[in-house]
């Protein structure tokens, strides 16, 4: 089988940067999995994806010409369809006949049941529950042009676009194609020839572009593997996304002179995006702007210029900043200087925003919370404050903050919203609102609540440090939850408009992380509370609890714990969340010991025979050591009472794992009195005191986790 290199290149307008590299991948992956599927690549084939802002592009090695024949299996119909007499001992039907003459194959109904001409061929198999008659023939392999054509026509209707443009093709009518950008140009190249398909108007040739400035407009591709050597060496195009974001990367970190390049991934991406042929240079600011919180420094530099800023030794951001250009020169003055003239401006009005913003209190801005809506079933943000203070104080006595405290933050932790610096940039709000509240002099631990209140935002992020910023933290997310809840407004399937799975998630992670030992479902009810006085919101306290323990329950998965393993600690819906990493430390520790296996299993026993007794409540008849037998009874009844006070010390002391192992050591007791005890005795009073005695001995070991759970 003849194999060579291929290579497909779409050569567009400027595409939307943000989705450049997704693009690109998916572009790449939809022509290799098309191909691969009808048979023409192998395990040697490497493919290699391309993206620049104005290409997709994809080389494949090891393509075949023409893909190999394949055996294929037409099913034709159940048996006692194809046969006159319904079973194998018949002629072919008329409906068989008629099937395989549609076919072309009419005379194989000759030699029905079984009939054979070269590679075709009728066999019965079976079907399910019945057998069917099919036949088996050799699908010849499609050419590289066939297969490459559908796999184009798949793949580019159903490629990542984030919003598709109408636009008139080459020759065509008005608006008669549609792509994320206008095309202008189709490459295909198997080795060195062109391969005949065609996509949005546009016939396959081996022209492609290189950089807009800085090369020819028409680049002749001699073959496959010619293409991105080509365009490097005379089109000063770097075509691979990757192999241009690791270049831009290396340049920053060399013209950065020792400084810290502040380089989020994100506008990384945008930059490599935005360039075909990288150059960086370096630009100045006026230090006087400095003085400006530096979050708004950053964001104008990332955001509105996609420039990447500079921090010295200590994290302080400097004077000075790194753009990338799609224009090397010797003489970068020239850009420089326009770059530096804009940034003034942009920096100029951020510096107008703070001195402006700070003119007035952020208490003076809460009546105009009043004009923003919240939610249309929930009212204003002005209604949310009030419930928001209401919730922060009553949280703040249960996380051990002081409750004056909490309420001042939680009615200042929304009032940057109507700033004008919050209102450029909506990312700075809570960071803005802490420095408008240390300035008008607010106590540093509400100034530090009402940025940290927002947190954590997303996975990984930081968690609100002291206790008042904890407090409006779980209030602020709880009321999010609790509110949209009782509309119903749950999230549904992968939907999760207002993000309240992270925010469940939030709650978990502050009281887990910050160790917070307070019962959640009255955490869950004071939310609802705070709802008392909106009609449109109902009390839905089980459906969120039962919300938050469905997030704690991956929470935990997360942290590496088995399925078993968190099911031994959540299945009881435990009320206090903090000790539960704790918990599953202990439970991990102790199915390591060599007696857990057997004592799972012997929970297990206990809460199969107290289920179907009835007797698996908690607390109930007390043992009554009169009706215990010398031997086996006595010994367990023995060895739960010397555990008892054990177990109880080691959870005082919040050691876990301790309490789980040494439950070890009633494992002989409890064995024992499996083989010797008959549980369910025909004596009422010795049945009862026995299934008192288990009841006892269950409570004892599952005061850590339900142990039952991990039995084999």
């Amino acid at each position: 089988m003849t194999t060579d290199a291929l290579t497909v290149e779409l050569l567009t307008e400027e595409l939307p940067p943000k989705a450049l590299r997704r693009l690109g991948l998916a572009f790449a992956e939809a022509v290799a999995d098309g191909l691969r599927q009808r048979g023409l690549l192998c395990g040697a084939s490497v493919v290699t994806p391309f993206a620049t802002p104005r290409r997709l592009a994809v080389s494949i090695t090891a393509v075949a010409a023409v893909a190999p024949d394949a055996p294929v299996s037409q099913k034709l119909m159940p048996l006692k369809v194809a046969s006159t007499t319904g079973a194998r001992d018949g002629r072919a039907s008329e409906a068989l006949v008629r099937k395989l003459g549609a076919l072309g194959r009419a005379h194989l109904a000759a030699g029905f049941p079984a009939a054979q001409d070269g590679p075709d061929e009728l066999l019965i198999e079976q079907d399910g529950k019945a057998e069917s008659v099919f036949l088996r023939s050799v699908a010849k392999g499609q050419p590289l042009h066939t297969a490459l054509q559908a796999t184009l026509d798949h793949a580019l209707p159903r490629l990542p676009i984030p919003k598709t443009m109408t636009y008139a093709g080459a020759g065509g009518y008005f608006n008669d194609v549609k792509f994320v950008r206008p095309v202008h140009r189709l490459l295909a190249l198997h080795g060195d020839a062109i391969v005949p398909v065609t996509a949005l108007g546009l016939a396959a040739g081996r022209v492609t572009s290189g950089h807009r400035f800085l090369a020819r407009a028409d680049l002749q591709v001699s073959s496959a593997l010619a293409y991105a050597p080509l365009l490097e060496a005379e089109g000063r195009v770097q075509p691979g996304f990757d192999t241009r974001k690791a270049s831009i990367a290396a340049a920053l970190r060399d013209a950065a002179a020792g400084a810290t390049v502040l380089m989020p991934d994100p506008l990384l991406d945008e930059v490599t995006a935005l360039v075909e042929w990288p150059a960086v240079y370096v630009g100045t600011f006026d230090p006087a702007f400095l003085a400006v919180p530096q979050e708004c420094l950053i964001l104008t530099m990332q955001q509105h210029q996609k420039y990447f800023a500079l921090a010295g030794p200590a994290g302080e951001l400097l004077p000075r900043f790194l753009l990338v250009s799609n224009v090397p020169t010797n003489h970068p003055a020239a850009i420089r200087h326009g770059n530096e003239r804009v940034l003034r401006a942009r920096l100029a009005d951020a510096k107008f925003f703070f001195d402006q913003d700070r003119r007035a209190p952020l208490a003076a801005r809460l009546p105009r919370l009043a004009s923003v809506v919240y939610h249309n079933q929930l009212g204003t943000q002005a209604a949310r404050i009030e419930r928001l203070r209401a919730l922060a104080a009553r949280i703040a006595p249960l996380v051990g903050a002081d409750p004056a405290s909490a309420d001042r933050a939680a009615m200042l932790a929304k009032a940057d919203l109507v700033t004008d610096m919050v209102g450029e940039f909506p990312e700075l709000q809570g960071t803005m609102g802490r420095y408008y509240a240390q300035h008008d002099g607010e106590a540093p631990m509400v100034a530090d609540a009402i940025a940290e209140h927002y947190w954590p935002r997303f996975a990984g992020d930081m968690l609100p440090a002291g206790p008042v910023a904890q407090a409006v933290a779980l209030a602020d997310k709880l009321e999010s939850l609790a509110g949209l809840f009782g509309i119903g407004h749950a999230p549904t399937g992968d939907k999760d408009p207002f993000g309240l799975r992270r925010a469940a998630l939030g709650v978990i992670r502050i009281l887990v992380e910050r160790r917070i030992a307070t019962s959640l479902r009255q955490l869950v009810a004071l939310a609802f509370d705070a709802f008392a006085a909106i009609p449109a919101a109902t009390r839905a306290d089980d459906a969120l609890a039962a919300f938050v323990f469905e997030r704690m329950r991956g929470y935990l998965r997360e942290q590496g714990y088995t399925a078993q393993q968190v099911a031994a600690v959540m299945d009881a819906h435990p009320d206090v969340i903090a000790d539960l990493p704790q918990r599953l430390a202990a439970v991990r520790a102790f199915e390591a010991s060599p007696a857990a296996q057997a004592l799972a299993a012997a929970n297990k026993r206990i809460v199969n025979i107290l289920r179907k007794a009835g007797t698996d409540a908690p607390g109930g008849m007390a043992v009554d050591p009169t009706l215990l037998a010398p031997g086996a009874e006595r010994d367990l009844q023995a060895a739960l009472e010397a555990l008892r006070p054990v177990v109880a010390a080691h959870l005082a002391a919040g050691d876990f794992t301790a309490a789980l192992l040494a439950c070890a050591s009633a494992r002989p007791a409890v064995d024992r009195f499996f083989d010797e005890v008959m549980v369910m005795d025909d004596d009422s009073r010795l049945r009862a005191n026995r299934l008192a005695l288990l009841r006892g001995v269950r409570e004892t070991m599952n005061r850590v986790a339900d142990i039952a759970l991990l039995a084999a």
